[in-house]
Formats: C-alpha cells, sequence, structure tokens
C-alpha cells in the first residue's frame, strides 16, 4: 500500500479529479512533446459532462495555450466511456505543418491522480498490510496505536510533511471566514461561514461547537469551490471534512498541533486503505468515495484525539463510511456547490457522533472496517453513470428540469 502523502496534496479547487488531475497530466504530456506549435484534448464520460462545471478547460489551457485561444482545441464527448476509467482524456500534439507528434491517453483516477491504466499505479508500497484486520492485528500485538504504525514505515520526513498540509488547512479556514459574497459558477450560491461563526458565537456550550464545526468544513469548501488553495482529503470535493473536525479540537477543545498531526496520520491511513481497496473516484464510486472517504477518515481522528483505542477507532472509520453507503455525486450545474458544500458540513458532524457512539463501546462491532469497503466498491459499480459525477441524475437533472 502506498504512502498516506498521496492523501493529502495541496492544490486548488474545485474539483481533485476534474481540475488538478487534468493539469497535471497536460503538464506531461507538455514536457513529453516540447517541440509542439499546438495540441488537441478530447474529453470523455464524466470529464466531459461536468468538466466546465469543475474549470477542467481552465486547467487545461493554464498549461497547454498560449493564450492566443490559437494553440489548444479541446473536444467534449460527454456521452462516450473509455473503458478503464470513466474520467478518461486523450492528448495529441501537432508541429506547426499540423502533422501529429505524440499521443497519450491519460486517466484522473481521483484525488488528483492520474494513470495511464486507469488503475492505481503505486509509486511504491510503503506498507506491507494493506487491510484494516491485520494492522489492528499489528497495533494489538505491538500495543501500538495507527499513527505508531505509520512512522515505522514512512520517511523521517512525514511529519514535516503533515504538519505542512496542516498549516495549509488552518489557511483555507481563515480565508474562507474572511470571504463573503457570491460563488462562481452562476448558481448564485452565497458564502454562508461567516455567517455561521458569527451565529455560532452566540451559542453556548455544545450548540456553539457544532455551529463551529459546520463553519468550518463551510470555510474550506467554498474555497475550494472558488478555486482556492486546499488539501485534498482525500479529494478536493470532500476536503472541508477533515479540517473542520482538526480545527475544532485544535481550538476549542486545546489539542496540541503534534496530537494534530498525529491525528492526521491516522486519518491518512484510513483514507489510504480505502483507495487501495476501493476507489475515492466520484467518477468511479460516486460521492461515498468521496465524502464517505473523508467522513471515515474524520471519524478515526476524532476518536484518536478523543483518547480512542485502535479498535473503537475502526469502529468510528466503518461507521462513518457504512452511513455513506450509495452517496450519490450528482452535482447540480457540474459545480462543486450543491450538494458537495453542505455535505461536507454535515459529515463532519455525523464525524463525531461517530466517534462519541464508538467510545461509548469497546470498539467491537458486527461489520468490521473491511467489509464496509468492500461493500462501498461494490455499490460504487453498480451505481449507474449518471448518479457518478455526469450531473445527469438525482439534484442535478430535477434542478435542471425545474430551472
Amino acid at each position: 500500500m502506498e504512502s498516506i502523502k498521496e492523501i493529502f496534496k495541496i492544490g486548488k479547487g474545485p474539483s481533485s479529479s476534474h481540475t488538478m488531475g487534468p493539469k497535471k497530466a497536460a503538464e506531461m504530456f507538455r514536457d513529453m512533446c516540447p517541440g509542439a506549435s499546438s495540441f488537441n484534448v478530447t474529453l470523455y464520460g464524466s470529464l466531459a459532462a461536468t468538466g466546465k462545471g469543475h474549470l477542467t478547460d481552465m486547467a487545461l489551457k493554464e498549461v497547454l495555450d498560449d493564450g492566443t485561444g490559437q494553440r489548444l482545441h479541446i473536444v467534449w464527448k460527454p456521452g462516450t466511456f473509455l473503458p478503464q476509467h470513466p474520467n478518461g482524456m486523450r492528448f495529441r500534439a501537432y508541429n506547426a505543418a499540423g502533422e501529429m507528434l505524440c499521443e497519450k491517453t491519460y486517466f484522473s483516477i481521483g484525488g488528483g491522480d492520474i494513470s495511464e491504466t486507469g488503475k492505481i499505479e503505486h509509486k511504491e508500497d510503503v506498507y506491507p498490510l494493506s487491510k484494516m484486520k491485520d494492522i489492528l492485528g499489528w497495533c494489538n500485538d505491538n500495543n501500538s496505536y495507527f499513527w505508531e504504525y505509520v512512522a515505522r514505515h514512512e520517511d523521517s520526513d512525514i511529519w514535516d510533511y503533515l504538519a505542512e498540509r496542516w498549516e495549509v488547512m488552518k489557511d483555507a479556514i481563515a480565508r474562507g471566514l474572511e470571504h463573503e459574497g457570491v460563488l462562481p459558477g452562476g448558481l448564485n450560491v452565497r458564502r454562508k461561514a461567516y455567517s455561521y461563526y458569527q451565529h455560532a458565537r452566540s451559542y453556548n456550550s455544545s450548540m456553539q461547537r457544532r455551529g463551529l464545526l459546520f463553519a468550518y468544513a463551510l470555510a474550506v469548501s467554498e474555497e475550494n469551490a472558488a478555486g482556492g488553495t486546499i488539501v485534498t482529503a482525500p479529494t478536493c470535493g470532500s476536503c472541508g471534512v477533515l479540517p473542520a473536525v482538526l480545527y475544532l479540537f485544535h481550538t476549542s477543545y486545546g489539542v496540541t498541533e503534534k496530537k494534530i498531526v498525529n491525528a492526521m496520520a491516522t486519518a491518512g491511513l484510513i483514507g489510504a486503505l480505502i483507495k487501495e481497496n476501493a476507489s475515492i473516484s466520484g467518477a468511479e464510486v460516486g460521492c461515498q468515495g468521496e465524502v464517505g472517504t473523508a467522513c471515515a477518515m474524520a471519524c478515526a481522528a476524532a476518536t484518536r484525539l478523543l483518547g480512542g483505542t485502535p479498535p473503537q477507532i475502526e469502529c468510528a472509520a466503518s461507521m462513518g463510511m457504512e452511513h455513506c453507503l450509495g452517496l450519490t455525486c450528482d452535482p447540480v450545474c457540474g459545480l462543486v456547490q450543491i450538494p458537495c458544500i453542505e455535505r461536507n458540513a454535515i459529515a463532519a458532524a455525523r464525524a463525531m457522533d461517530a466517534a462519541q457512539y464508538s467510545l461509548m463501546s469497546d470498539g467491537s462491532h458486527i461489520v468490521p472496517f473491511d467489509t464496509v469497503i468492500e461493500a462501498m466498491k461494490q455499490t460504487g459499480h453498480d451505481l449507474p453513470s449518471l448518479y457518478k459525477e455526469t450531473s445527469e441524475g438525482g439534484l442535478a437533472n430535477l434542478v435542471r428540469n425545474k430551472r
């Protein structure tokens, strides 16, 4: 199983698979064909269906266009899916005479990752174990926590790596609480983070903390929707869940930076397990792979910060994903706004609830984490494509028809 560094990437929104991924693919192709005079990019499936709302074309132009609008031609094929993965893109480069120099097909497989096969291509296996039951066994045998398992197998720079991403998460919350106005894209969605933050401060005790949690999640998700800099956790569309939970613990419960980073390691391990055994791509398995994974990660982090044992952490993470099974990806107008932004806030609250629920038990439960993830993968494959980031079904379809 690969490093948890692949779960936490710094990038610009609104979508890791539709913005960060295509930009990375364009950079790879540009470097492969340095003498090209022009480019043609064909987008397939989900990338074509919701690419404009996710700023896919802008990401490609940033890399391949020269500002004239003549160097890059984009072809949209929303009804055509390449068999390897729903997020396919074919690049072609031409010389000044119009002769094709090179051609390459890439797939954006979620979390900003690019693949030439449509499947996860590990840079290197960092972890010898890739199932929760085996990692739980290691923790039991070594009387250790999940973050100590991470420390055992990652490079020594992992803590600096996570600390840097924690700073970016905090910055995103600060910017999101400061910014107001209407988000771009045409839906006229107003930013709510600042308003929620101010309302929360007027409440007492638990109501205040819940309101602040909502505000923090909204802040990050709204920054993402506006194309701001965020950290994938594990994707752009679900980037508000984990930071909100961590920031609440840091500011309202006085948890130290060191403990926060340890909790990030725990969350990253959960994300890596899901990515390894199922998917974090909304185009492949629906929003259960994005917000569902983010919720499971936040459940694990919260339980760890509340002093939970590995079995209790596993229980909470299982619960977080279990109650997101079947969650569809049907963004209205192809924008990462409705229902995505509010979904981040609700998932953050669910994570806190799951942590408390698991802490009241000894961590034992009937359906283990590995089985829940297997069910998520199967459910995702059974979902029709119109519920997997194409904006052809569900809320997206109904709202479009009514508008």
